[in-house]
């Protein structure tokens, strides 16, 4: 008993001393990794990605705006974090943005800035202003650090809270399906509270971020729109889902509006 009661005590301490503040939203988040560490397993996870998904040539017009799109949204980033004192979350980002030949409606960033958009998101997304605003929300995922904090939770299930190097050494597949895990490639039902609020911080941040750009935020609500119209009502019931719905999302961002609006610049 006396050792159960250690052992909880344990790890409210580390839980407690490991809370972080989210930018933009000053939510409390638990990070018992570093992110260098994070950064170390994403570039390992996004070479071999690569490998079996070449990257499209620049050359193509897509890439190019993909490219431009990823530039503007990583200085409007920089701008950010340093007004707000807060440019130390990004070291170590080497930014890269590519697009790969994928049907998948879909896009990501990994910690450390490396970014890939899905030629199938094109169709929705349909202007730069509505790639921008995908582009924006996947960064901020990781500017959030919202993929730590997922893997963070699942130390702490798997391993009680052990550090990255023990986890990796004791069980390497385990940690690394844990990472995959934490950028969505896999779902259990028990975060999902935890992803759908990460959704929703990373809407709020991802308008402010295409605002300082220059791309309109307002462009946010017409994509969502045709994402609502693309899934033809196909979506899983919210309580089911690691996104909210597509209607309750359509109104946060527009309750939102006035906010990010306050960062808003034609270009």
């Amino acid at each position: 008993m006396k050792n159960k009661i250690l052992i909880s005590v344990c790890l409210i301490a580390i839980i407690l001393f490991a809370c972080q503040k989210v930018p933009i939203t000053g939510r409390k988040q638990m990070s018992l990794i570093s992110e260098s560490e994070m950064i170390g397993l994403s570039l390992t996870s996004y070479a071999e990605f690569l490998l079996k998904n070449p990257a499209v040539a620049e050359t193509d017009a897509n890439a190019k705006m993909v490219s431009r799109i990823g530039t503007n949204m990583q200085k409007a980033v920089e701008i950010f974090m340093a007004e707000k004192g807060l440019s130390s979350r990004l070291e170590g980002y080497q930014w890269e943005f590519h697009m790969v030949n994928e049907n998948s409606v879909n896009a990501w960033c990994m910690p450390g800035g490396k970014v890939v958009v899905y030629s199938g998101l094109l169709p929705v997304t349909q202007t730069e202003s509505g790639l921008a605003c995908v582009m924006g929300h996947e960064i901020a995922h990781a500017v959030a650090r919202h993929g730590n904090e997922r893997m963070s939770q699942g130390l702490l299930i798997q391993f009680g809270g052990a550090a990255l190097s023990l986890a990796l050494s004791q069980k390497p597949q385990l940690t690394q399906d844990l990472f995959l895990q934490s950028y969505g490639l896999t779902s259990q039902l028990g975060m999902l509270k935890y992803s759908r609020t990460h959704e929703s911080e990373a809407d709020k941040m991802g308008l402010i971020f295409m605002a300082i750009a220059g791309y309109d935020p307002n462009e946010a609500i017409t994509f969502w729109e045709r994402m609502e119209k693309a899934s033809g009502g196909k979506a899983p019931p919210e309580i089911l889902s690691t996104h909210p719905s597509d209607a309750n999302r359509i109104a946060d961002i527009t309750a939102f509006l006035p906010e990010a609006m306050k960062y808003y610049k034609k270009k």
